[in-house]
């Protein structure tokens, strides 16, 4: 995924799991800025997480790889937070 690709702002959804920060693929988050690899290495994406209702619940960062924009053949789900991932 190339930063061109999704515009700030935009919804996103996970296409990994991180464990670390309880979220599964899948989860949807908004896209908020971008964060330069140190040493060459892939460029990160700081991601806004949302609850049902709207409210920011958490902001993580991962790899730019692990988001893909969301598309008109998908279905949005719900799952308590306190799921965890495996």
């Amino acid at each position: 995924m190339k930063n061109s690709e999704i515009p700030l702002y935009s919804r996103v959804s996970l296409n990994r799991d991180f464990p670390e920060y309880h979220r599964p693929q899948g989860d949807i988050a908004t896209f908020i800025d971008t964060v330069p690899a140190p040493d060459d290495g892939e460029d990160g994406c700081i991601l806004e997480v949302f609850n049902a209702l709207g409210e920011s619940v958490d902001v993580v960062t991962v790899p730019q790889s692990a988001i893909d924009p969301l598309r008109p053949d998908e279905i949005l789900t719900v799952r308590s937070r306190l799921e965890a991932v495996r």
